[in-house]
C-alpha cells in the first residue's frame, strides 16, 4: 500500500527506470493530500484488463501513479488513478482523451481513460528511461544531443499545436528519453491559462536546461517552472547582478553561437516566437548527426542558412534579432571562403590534396567553379503515421515508428482482409512520413513482408491532424498525377520497392508510400512494412 506521503516523483525505480507519467508535479507545501482510501493493491485488475504491478509514486494532484500490464495485448503501461472519480478526475481524463487523439513519435501514447465514479484512472504508454531532469543531473548535454532533444519536443508540440490543442506542460520533468534514444513529450496538463506561445518558450527553456543545468523560470515563468511544478527541484539560471537572464555561452564554453542566439530568442518576450512548426523545422535543420556538422567560426552550420537568396529563414522573419545577425554573418564567411576557393582554383597548383573546392568543369566560364553535388545520405525521418481514410473503427495505425526504425525485424503490419483490395472495403492504406524540413530527395525505399503487393509513392504539401478527415484531405492534396513520384508497382514480384523520379530542383517534406493492394497471406491478404528508407540531401 502506497503511504499518504508518498515518494517524490523524483523517484527511480530499481535499475534506474522511471515512468513518464506525473513527471512535472513536484508536490508543495500546498499540495493537497495524496487520498489512499481503498487504493488498489498490486495484483488487482482494472477493467478486467489491466493488471498493477509496482506502485511507483504520487503526484502533488493526488495521483497514484503505477506501472501495470495490459492482460489481453501483453504490453508494459503506466496507471494514473485518481481518488474518487466524477468530478474531481474530469480534468485528468478531459487531457487524457484530448491526447488521445494526436498520434505523433515524440508524445506518448495514451491508450484508456476510465472513470468508475469512486476512482478514475487513465492507461498510457510506459517508457523506460530518465526524464530530462534526471539525465541532465548528471551535467550539460553536449549542444548536438540538446539539439536533437529540442527538435523532438518542437515536432511533437507542432502536432499537438495542428490540432488547436495546448500541451501546458512543457518543462525538464515531462521530456523523457528512453532507453533506446527515443525523446517523448508526456503528461500534458492544459487548464485554459496556457496557450501555443507558452510551448513555443518552453522549447527555450528545454534548451536552456539542457545546455547549462539551469532553468530559467525566475525572470520568464514558464509552464512547469513555478512552485508546485518541479521549481524546488531545477536550479535557477544564473543571472548577472542586474537580474538579467546569462546566455548558455557565457555559463559553460562549447555552445554555438546559432544555438545560444535560437535558446534566448525564445525566452525574449520582445521577440515573438515562431510557430511550432517553423521551430520545428528550424530545429530539424540543426539536427545534424556530429560527423557532419561543419561550423563556420561558431557561426552555425551551413545548412542553416541554405537558400537564403530565395527566402529568407521562416525563424528569421519570425522575428529572431539575433538568428538574423548570426546568418549575416554566416552569409559573409561563406562569401570569403568561396572568394578564396575561386582563387585557389584558378592558380597552377595541380596537387590534389590542395584542393579548396569543386573543380570546375572543362565548359564552365573561366574564373567559375561548378559547385559540388550534394552529398546522398539517409535523411532522418521526424514523423511518421499511418494514413486510413476510409476506417471510422481506425484500429490500425499502432506501430507507425517500426517503418523508420532503422530495424527490418520490426515492422507495422495491416490486418487479414478477404480480398486484396483490403476486402473491396478501402481505396488502400499508407504509411506518412515527414522529413522535417524540405530536402532535395534521391529516392525512397519501401522493404515490404511478402511479394505481391501493389504500391506507390505520394507527395503533398499538407499535413492535417490523425483524423478520418484529416487523412481524407490528405488523400484529396495528395493523389494527384502530379504528386506521384516515379511508377507504381502492381503486384510487385519482390519485396524492396525503390521509388525514383524524384524533381531535382525541388525539395519535399512529406512522402506517402501508399498501398493500394495486399498481396495473399496463410489467412487471406496481408502485409507488413518492415522499412522505410529516405536517400537524399
Amino acid at each position: 500500500m502506497p503511504s499518504s506521503a508518498g515518494p517524490s516523483i523524483d523517484t527511480i525505480t530499481e535499475g534506474g527506470r522511471v515512468t513518464q507519467v506525473g513527471e512535472g508535479q513536484e508536490a508543495d507545501e500546498s499540495a493537497p493530500p495524496v487520498m489512499t482510501f481503498g487504493a488498489p493493491t498490486a495484483g488487482e485488475i482494472l477493467a478486467e484488463r489491466y493488471e498493477l504491478v509496482e506502485h511507483i509514486n504520487n503526484d502533488s494532484a493526488g495521483r497514484l501513479v503505477w506501472r501495470g500490464v495490459d492482460v489481453i495485448l501483453r504490453r508494459p503501461v503506466a496507471v494514473v488513478l485518481r481518488y474518487p472519480g466524477g468530478d474531481s478526475a474530469t480534468e485528468m481524463l478531459q487531457a487524457a482523451v484530448a491526447a488521445s487523439r494526436v498520434i505523433h513519435p515524440n508524445l506518448v501514447g495514451v491508450y484508456d481513460a476510465i472513470d468508475e465514479a469512486e476512482r478514475a484512472y487513465v492507461v498510457r504508454e510506459w517508457v523506460d528511461g530518465q526524464s530530462l531532469r534526471d539525465l541532465a543531473a548528471e551535467g550539460p548535454l553536449d549542444p548536438a544531443r540538446a539539439t536533437a532533444i529540442g527538435s523532438a519536443v518542437a515536432s511533437a508540440l507542432a502536432a499537438v499545436h495542428a490540432t488547436g490543442m495546448v500541451h501546458g506542460n512543457v518543462h525538464p520533468g515531462t521530456v523523457m528519453i528512453s532507453d533506446e534514444g527515443r525523446v517523448v513529450l508526456a503528461d500534458a496538463r492544459t487548464d485554459g491559462d496556457d496557450s501555443q506561445e507558452s510551448d513555443i518558450r518552453a522549447v527555450g527553456g528545454v534548451l536552456y536546461f539542457a545546455l547549462t543545468g539551469h532553468w530559467p523560470h525566475a525572470e520568464a515563468p514558464l509552464r512547469g517552472a513555478t512552485a508546485g511544478h518541479g521549481r524546488a527541484a531545477i536550479a535557477d539560471a544564473v543571472r548577472d547582478a542586474g537580474g538579467a537572464l546569462a546566455a548558455p555561452r557565457q555559463v559553460r564554453a562549447g555552445v554555438p553561437a546559432y544555438l545560444d542566439d535560437l535558446t534566448m530568442d525564445l525566452l525574449d518576450a520582445e521577440i515573438a516566437p515562431p510557430s511550432s512548426d517553423v521551430l520545428a523545422a528550424e530545429l530539424a535543420r540543426l539536427d545534424v548527426p556530429a560527423e557532419e556538422e561543419h561550423y563556420l567560426d561558431n557561426g552555425g552550420p551551413l545548412r542553416f542558412a541554405a537558400d537564403t537568396e530565395d527566402e529568407p529563414s521562416p525563424l528569421a522573419a519570425a522575428g529572431g534579432r539575433k538568428v538574423a545577425i548570426g546568418i549575416a554573418g554566416l552569409l559573409a564567411v561563406a562569401l570569403v571562403g568561396l572568394l578564396i576557393g575561386i582563387s585557389a582554383l584558378g592558380g597552377d597548383d595541380k596537387d590534389p590534396q590542395n584542393t579548396a573546392g569543386a573543380t570546375p568543369t572543362a565548359s564552365a566560364p573561366a574564373g567559375e567553379a561548378t559547385p559540388a553535388a550534394a552529398q546522398v545520405r539517409k535523411l532522418t525521418v521526424k514523423a511518421v503515421r499511418i494514413i486510413d481514410p476510409d476506417s471510422q473503427v481506425r484500429d490500425e495505425l499502432k506501430g507507425a515508428e517500426k517503418t523508420t526504425d532503422g530495424d527490418a525485424d520490426t515492422a507495422w503490419g495491416t490486418d487479414t482482409y478477404t480480398a486484396a483490395k483490403f476486402g473491396n472495403r478501402k481505396s488502400g492504406m499508407g504509411v506518412w512520413l515527414d522529413l522535417g524540413a524540405p530536402h532535395s530527395v534521391k529516392s525512397v525505399q519501401a522493404v515490404l513482408s511478402a511479394r505481391g503487393a501493389s504500391a506507390q509513392l505520394l507527395t503533398g504539401t499538407i499535413a492535417p491532424p490523425s483524423t478520418s478527415n484529416g487523412d481524407k484531405q490528405m488523400m484529396t492534396n495528395y493523389n494527384t498525377d502530379k504528386n506521384i513520384i516515379g511508377r507504381p508497382f502492381e503486384e510487385h514480384d519482390g519485396t524492396t520497392m525503390t521509388f525514383n523520379g524524384f524533381d531535382a530542383d525541388k525539395k519535399y517534406q512529406y512522402l506517402l508510400f501508399w498501398i493500394t493492394e495486399l498481396p495473399p497471406s496463410d489467412r487471406g491478404f496481408q502485409v507488413d512494412v518492415q522499412e522505410i528508407t529516405v536517400q537524399g540531401s
